[in-house]
């Protein structure tokens, strides 16, 4: 050892840290790369995007070929540190005690946790780059990986361990892709993300939640006068209307107003060829998924439907614009005169209709009403008092202040609605 310089050992030590440092990136960085980037990287022609996925669909050998590297490099270093510190200190047993301290703390500190934590920073552009490097390596030294990784899996054998390639992504859920879009803010606009977000949650709500109430529906009896008839054809809002025979729960079919028109204009408007153009109406079951409802519209050719519960009593009626306005938000005009919208006065109130869906009422003014029971507002409120209350009485459901402003008919026509605080005291019921 005397003729070797000791300048040149330090030299060497240098050099093996350096190749240290170089297998702890790619060991780091190969787990931390972003599969779906890595991915798309390749299918653009990326050749270190193709290699590192070649690479990672045998983890086996990647790992091995890294592992066998910096094993090698970092036992050479301590050698290389205690022939160093003998050359120096002598060959007590304090200073070999010190140089396996030394050589301890430069491998962690150079060639383990500063390497890793850039790969773990950088990981997706370090790996395309760090797979031209590791692609040969792995080729030259193929036979010595493969008679270690030999024993390695025949001990996973016996733990009944089968290994499997990392090129994959991982699978996520519905709930922790969601996770992802709504964290995604600087790459997908406010508008793009919050269209993703109501198509997943489109799958937890159900046609019975989305669908305008009994109550509500435009529809037309067939068995009143001609000219109450005509004047409701002439001034209705909708292209197609629900038609009955006195009892309004007791739907016979779906006028739509384009073949009346055409009928007028030959024969003129008769009970006979109103009843003739009528289509047969569609009934959807009140638990039905409005993700799987659209389906069903686009295979049955039709727009619009009316639900139904499990006695076939009319619940309400549901388009298929009201399930899209579900996903891409409102964008038809209401009924005139309807209050399709509402919003937060500058007193920090709104007055909303009783009728409106609770889902609605959430939407626009920012609430969190619980949804799992009644649909409406109205019925939440007189679920949660039990009785028909008078004009004036406050209330607050899941934090939020009430008051009635208008009851009719043994419901409650319209609701002032205070806005939620922080400081606010909780009044009484």
């Amino acid at each position: 050892m005397e003729e070797i310089p000791l300048s040149a050992l330090s030299i060497a030590l240098i050099v093996l840290l350096a190749f240290s440092a170089f297998f702890s990136m790619p060991e780091t960085s190969m787990m931390a790369a972003n599969r779906y980037r890595l991915r798309h990287a390749a299918s653009q022609g990326h050749r270190g995007a193709r290699l590192a996925l070649s690479l990672l669909e045998r983890a086996d050998k990647l790992l091995g070929v890294i592992l066998l590297g910096n094993n090698l490099v970092n036992a050479g270093a301590a050698t290389l540190v205690s022939v160093i510190a003998i050359e120096l200190l002598g060959e007590d047993k304090w200073a070999l005690s010190a140089a396996t301290l030394f050589t301890t703390f430069v491998i962690l500190v150079c060639s383990e946790i500063t390497p890793k934590v850039i790969a773990a920073t950088y990981a997706d552009r370090l790996t395309p780059v760090l797979a031209f490097l590791l692609w040969p390596l792995l080729r030259a030294v193929y036979p010595v990986v493969w008679f270690v990784n030999l024993f390695s899996r025949g001990l996973l054998a016996l733990m009944r361990l089968k290994p499997q390639g990392m090129a994959e992504a991982p699978h996520l859920s519905a709930d922790e892709l969601r996770s992802v879009i709504l964290e995604s803010g600087q790459f997908i606009p406010s508008e793009h993300r919050a269209i993703l977000v109501n198509l997943f949650d489109l799958e937890h709500v159900t046609v019975e939640d989305i669908m305008t109430p009994r109550g509500e529906i435009e529809s037309i009896d067939l068995a009143a006068p001609l000219e109450e008839i005509r004047e409701k054809l002439a001034t209705s809002f909708h292209t197609r209307l629900p038609a009955y025979e006195n009892e309004p729960s007791n739907i016979i079919g779906i006028l739509h107003l384009r073949r009346v028109l055409a009928g007028t204009l030959g024969e003129g408007l008769t009970r006979e060829q109103l009843k003739k153009d009528l289509a047969e109406p569609y009934f959807i079951p009140a638990e039905t998924p409005a993700y799987a409802q659209l389906g069903f519209f686009r295979e049955n050719r039709q727009r619009l439907g009316l639900v139904v519960d499990e006695y076939g009593e009319l619940l309400g009626l549901v388009t298929i614009e009201d399930i899209i306005e579900e996903i891409v938000g409102k964008f038809t005009t209401g009924m005139p005169g309807s209050a399709a919208s509402f919003a937060w006065d500058e007193d920090g109130t709104a007055l909303v209709d009783g009728s409106h869906a609770l889902r609605e009422v959430n939407r626009l003014l920012g609430l969190n009403l619980p949804l799992d029971g009644p649909k409406t507002l109205n019925g939440l409120i007189l679920e949660h008092l039990r009785d028909i209350p008078e004009i004036g009485v406050g209330l607050r459901i899941a934090g939020v202040a009430m008051e009635i402003v208008q009851t009719e008919h043994r419901r409650v026509k319209t609701v002032r609605i205070h806005r939620p605080s922080a400081t606010a005291g909780r009044p009484k019921t």
